[in-house]
Parts: structure tokens; C-alpha cells; sequence
């Protein structure tokens, strides 16, 4: 038998994924694979998803030897169940994304085999890029509220998404909660880890707006460079765009210098020297965002070749923008019109588009928005963008949580999660991965995930309170509190750390602190649904039975006028003794589609419920819809 054709020895101990490493940087097919696990195509960094990151590590370690779906099973997921289609779908994804795809080969019946020649690298490894925290910028008297934050985003998203980048940017969940929280920029370069901070300041005169940004060096503390702006109040749109380019010339300047390096202190002092150079051109072209990012100008033509339409539109998207990510549900509204407003203005404003999308979503899983209502308007707005798998990959997730929670169609959300794989870490494409991994019971998937973009982005609250709740759902009650305690010593006054806190504590017997939780948030969000269920929950779970009631027969009376979410009070019903109500609750969230619905079937608060013929049938929609998915995919990608 040749030497291709047979299976790999070493691999039955493979350990998981997590622990897997390339000794040395290798090179094939085009790519070079470093020690850490940084894919590269020539000079360009590829971003892998960890689960096929692994699995190439796994394949480039035995290049010319089979590798049986068992085996990469084992390696990738270890003792977690799976189902028998997560092999093929991953390496089908991995295989579409290197290109050329026939560098993996399937071995029909028996497994993969990477068919490149690896060998290792000649030259030297990749030193890591600068690490640049950028702030948002502070907003002074006059100022609008969300220019400071839009200013920032901006410049995230398009030096992000540069071709040839020159510094490597933070996560923005970390850097804007550490600001909010009254870090100054030298105390957020410090926490992070950076070795860069953009901070910068907006103050308004009668007839301008002066747009002042500095560049701090973290080690000592020292401001390299600055630039001041004054910006005509008029033409506010496409001011982040003159400062992306002034920055971008500085980074390019700095690692064009002779002897510059791309990382460590002598790239510090290239980019200090670089201070002391002539300011870019103030008609410098636009950095290219690649279609991806909440980048203005990645879709349609520069602010200022257009007419006061697309400059109102631009206006309404960074307005919209800032008001929706919020907890405030009639500062969602206005985003939402704000949004709708800019979409109908200037349809080639891609960004308003994709943000709608993610509203509609958000205020579905919040409770604010009905799940038919929010379906529709997500599958309306991504039809109206045209070649959205190109010019808009950030609407897939929604898609997928449409197809999922509304239509019930796995393999169409599977199909939109696969065509997005690609995409790394933001907010929001974490937070709809990692729904639908807990939607689907798949807790160490979900689990897997949150940590890994904690790595990423260690200061997100949202991420730490979701990965809370996903040790909750996994019954790791241990788990699930420590962290939750420590989350609530990080971000005291965040929304999710109150409404997860309180359901987790009251499980676990700390009914007093869960009240005090949940009391707060209702009263600082009355129209926040979930909010008040979780205030119940903690008073049943206190014994405080009228109090809890009272709150259900209001919530009750609320669902005759407007759509209540419903997918938490079942846990109160049981806490009260009316396993009937609880079921008719369930019923009722199926029905209406709630995006919570298939989560709480998972909740351990509802074991009472547990062989209750009613409550297994509800859980039969998920297997049927696991299922449909197994019977439709080939054995092999």
C-alpha cells in the first residue's frame, strides 16, 4: 500500500483542540502557518474560526496521511457530543475558505488528507504588529452625544479592515467599557496590554467643530504625535474619514522609515518619528473597508461628491447608530426610525442597512419587538441589498437566527452561520454565534467560543455575563456563580450583569442580593420585560409569593396590548407550584417564536418538568429539527 493511503498512527491521542500547537511555522499551498496559530497568505493574516484552525494544525501535523472524521472528531471537540454532519460542515468550510479548495482531499468512506507539500519556513517569523487601544474621542458642551463614540468606530472599522495593516486593533466592547468606567487612555493601554492609545476630544465653536487626536505611547506615557482639525459644522459627515487618512499616512510613514520595524520599541520610535513628519493631505483618498465594519463609505460614494441627501442620510445613520445600542426602549425606537429614515435617503448606505438588521434582532431578543414582526423586517431589509454575500456578510447571523428561532429551519441557518464563519470576533457576530450554539444545547460549543473571545476581549460585559449563563444552562451551578460574582465586581451598573446575576443567584440561594438586582434594573428599564420576570423569579424564589404573582398578572394584563416575551416566567410558575401555568407559558413562547424558547427548555430551573409528556413534545422540535439536518447531509463534505 503507498505510503498517502495510509491513516496517520499518532493521531487516536490527539488532544482537544484548545491544546494543539505547530512547533515550528510551516509553509503550503501559498500559506504559512505560524507557532501560535496565525494563518497567512503571502503577507495577509487570514481569520480561521478555532474549531478550523484546528483541524488544519491537525492535518498539516500528518500532511500526506488520512485522517478519519473519528479522529478529527476526538481532536477538534474531544469527549462532547456532536453530531455526525459537524466533521464535514467544518472541513467543507476550511477547505472553501484556503482556495485552492483540492489542497484538502476527502478519501471516500475513510476521512482527509492534506495533499501540499509542508515544509518549514525559511524566513523568520512574523513580529507581532503595535497593539492601538482607540478611545472614544470626548464629546464636549454642544457637541452631539454620539459623534465622540461614531468618530472612533469609525476609525476602528476602517483601519481594521486595511489591506496592509499597521497596527493591530483592540476589541472595542474592552476599550469603550474601560472609558465609560472613567479610564484614562494611559490606564486603558495599561489593562490591556497595549502599546498604542488614539485618544481625542471634540469641542464645538459657533461656525466648527475642533476634532483634536493624540497618540499615546503606553510604556512611558508620552504623547508622539497629535493632530488638530477644524471641522465645519455642515460637513461633520466624513470628518473620521480625513482622520483615518492622516493616521493611516503616519502608520505608513513609520513603517517606511529605514530600519523600522513592524513591532516592539523601535516600531514605537518610528511611529514617534513619524510625529515630526508634514500632516497628510487634506484630500487624501479614503482608506478601502472591504465592505465590512460599520465603515460609512465602504458601500457608496465619499460624503462630499454627493448632495444634501446622502449627507442627511450619513447624519441619521451615526444618530441611529449610537441610540440603539442602548437598553432604553424608546431610544431603540428612534434608532430605529433614524435608521429607516437614512435606508430610504440613500439606499447605496449599506451601514444603515446592516445596523436596521441587527436592531430588529436585538430588540427581538430583548422583548421589545414581536419575532414576526422582527423576522420580517430583517428578511425585507437584506433582500433589498443587492450581492449581500459580498457587500454585507455581517446580515448573515441575522439570517440565521431568523431561520432558526422563527422559520425553524436548521439548515438554512447552518447554511448563512457557514457563509460567515469567516468573520472574526465583533459583538456582534460573537453574540449570535454563541445564541445559537446555546439554542441548540450545544453548551461546550457556546462555552468554547465565549472564551475564546474573552481572550480578545477581556473588559466586554456581555461576554462574560453570556458565558455565566452558559455554565448555567450546562448545569456547572459552580461555574456559573463564580463568575457571575466577579462580573458583578467588574461591571457593577451593566444591564446584563443584573438581569443574569439576579436569575443565577436566586437559583442558587442567594434570593436577597437576586431581588435587589432585579428591582433596580426594572426600575431603571420599567419596559424591560425580562427584567421584571427576573424580579419575580427572585421573589419566588425568597418566598415573597404576592409580590411575584403580581408582577405575572401585570406582565399577564401587558400581553393583551403589546408583545410580552415569555420564555422566563415559566421557571416563576414552577417556583409558585403551577407546573400548568409554566406549561402554557412554554406553549405560548413556541407559538409566538420567542428567540429565548429553545434555551429555556435547557434551563435547570425547569426540571420539575422533566418527563411531563407536554414538555418532552416541546422539546421534540428541536431533535426533529437536529434531525432534518443529520438526513439531508452527505456522509463526506
Amino acid at each position: 500500500m503507498d505510503r498517502k493511503d495510509q491513516a496517520s498512527p499518532a493521531l487516536p491521542g490527539v488532544p482537544p483542540a484548545s491544546q494543539q500547537s505547530t512547533e515550528i511555522p510551516v509553509r503550503f499551498a501559498g500559506f504559512r502557518l505560524e507557532a501560535d496559530g496565525s494563518l497567512y497568505r503571502g503577507d495577509v493574516l487570514l481569520h480561521l474560526p478555532p474549531r478550523e484552525l484546528a483541524a488544519l494544525r491537525v492535518l498539516v501535523a500528518h500532511a500526506g496521511h488520512i485522517v478519519s472524521p473519528m479522529q478529527l472528531k476526538q481532536a477538534l471537540w474531544g469527549a462532547v457530543h456532536v453530531t455526525s454532519d459537524s466533521v464535514p460542515r467544518c472541513l467543507s468550510s476550511l477547505r472553501a475558505r484556503l482556495q485552492p479548495e483540492d489542497c484538502i482531499q476527502t478519501v471516500y468512506k475513510r476521512g482527509y488528507r492534506l495533499l501540499a507539500e509542508v515544509r518549514p519556513c525559511d524566513a523568520p517569523a512574523v513580529r507581532a504588529l503595535p497593539r492601538l487601544a482607540i478611545a472614544p474621542f470626548t464629546a464636549g458642551f454642544g457637541v452631539p452625544e454620539h459623534l465622540g463614540t461614531a468618530i472612533a468606530e469609525e476609525t476602528i472599522a476602517r483601519l481594521s479592515n486595511s489591506a496592509a495593516p499597521q497596527v493591530s486593533i483592540l476589541a472595542r466592547d474592552s476599550v469603550f467599557g474601560l472609558a465609560q468606567g472613567g479610564a484614562t487612555a494611559q490606564k486603558i493601554g495599561e489593562v490591556l496590554r497595549a502599546d498604542l492609545v488614539l485618544a481625542g476630544t471634540l469641542r464645538a465653536f459657533p461656525a466648527h467643530l475642533r476634532l483634536r487626536a493624540e497618540m499615546i505611547r503606553v510604556a512611558d506615557g508620552v504623547q508622539i504625535w497629535a493632530e488638530d482639525m477644524l471641522v465645519d459644522r455642515s460637513r461633520l459627515v466624513g470628518s473620521e474619514s480625513e482622520l483615518v487618512s492622516r493616521l493611516h499616512f503616519r502608520l505608513n510613514l513609520a513603517a517606511a522609515r529605514p530600519g523600522a520595524a513592524p513591532a516592539g520599541e523601535d516600531a514605537h520610535s518610528a511611529v514617534a518619528a513619524a510625529g515630526h513628519a508634514p500632516a497628510a493631505n487634506h484630500h487624501a483618498a479614503p482608506l478601502d473597508a472591504g465592505g465590512e465594519g460599520i465603515a460609512i463609505d465602504a458601500s457608496a460614494a465619499p460624503v462630499h461628491e454627493s448632495g444634501s441627501a446622502r449627507r442627511e442620510a450619513c447624519e441619521l445613520y451615526l444618530r441611529g447608530h449610537h441610540e440603539w445600542q442602548t437598553l432604553e426602549r424608546h431610544r431603540m425606537q428612534d434608532g430605529l426610525q433614524h435608521l429607516t429614515r437614512a435606508a430610504e435617503l440613500d439606499p447605496s448606505l449599506i451601514a444603515a442597512k446592516v445596523d436596521l438588521v441587527h436592531l430588529c434582532v436585538t430588540q427581538g431578543i430583548y422583548g421589545f419587538m414581536a419575532p414576526a414582526v422582527a423576522a420580517d423586517l430583517v428578511q425585507r431589509t437584506a433582500k433589498s441589498i443587492p450581492d449581500l454575500h459580498r457587500t454585507a456578510e455581517r446580515v448573515l447571523p441575522a439570517l440565521a437566527w431568523v431561520h432558526s428561532h422563527f422559520n425553524r429551519d436548521l439548515s438554512a441557518a447552518l447554511w448563512a452561520f457557514d457563509l460567515s464563519a469567516h468573520l472574526p470576533h465583533d459583538p456582534w457576530t460573537t453574540r449570535m454565534r454563541s445564541l445559537f450554539a446555546l439554542s441548540r444545547h450545544r453548551f461546550q460549543d457556546a462555552i468554547d467560543l465565549l472564551r475564546a473571545a474573552i481572550d480578545l476581549d477581556p473588559y466586554s460585559p456581555w461576554l462574560q455575563n453570556r458565558l455565566a449563563w452558559a455554565f448555567h444552562l450546562d448545569g456547572q451551578a459552580d461555574e456559573s456563580v463564580a463568575l457571575i460574582e466577579r462580573t458583578l465586581r467588574l461591571f457593577p451598573g451593566h444591564e446584563g450583569t443584573a438581569l443574569y446575576g439576579s436569575m443565577i443567584l436566586a437559583c442558587n440561594g442567594d434570593a436577597a442580593r437576586a431581588i435587589r438586582l432585579a428591582e433596580n434594573l426594572a426600575q431603571r428599564e420599567p419596559y424591560f420585560d425580562l427584567a421584571n420576570v427576573a424580579h419575580a423569579y427572585a421573589l419566588a424564589c425568597a418566598g415573597r409569593t404576592p409580590g411575584a404573582r403580581a408582577i405575572l398578572e401585570r406582565l399577564q394584563w401587558l400581553s393583551r396590548e403589546r408583545y410580552v416575551l415569555r420564555s422566563f416566567a415559566p421557571a416563576v410558575h414552577l417556583v409558585l407550584g403551577d407546573p400548568e401555568a409554566a406549561l402554557a407559558e412554554l406553549h405560548a413562547a413556541n407559538e409566538l417564536r420567542c428567540p429565548w424558547f429553545f434555551q429555556t427548555l435547557a434551563d435547570p430551573r425547569l426540571k420539575p418538568l422533566h418527563g411531563h409528556p407536554e414538555f418532552e413534545q416541546l422539546r421534540g422540535i428541536l431533535t426533529t429539527m437536529e434531525a432534518s439536518v443529520q438526513s439531508s447531509s452527505p456522509a463526506q463534505a
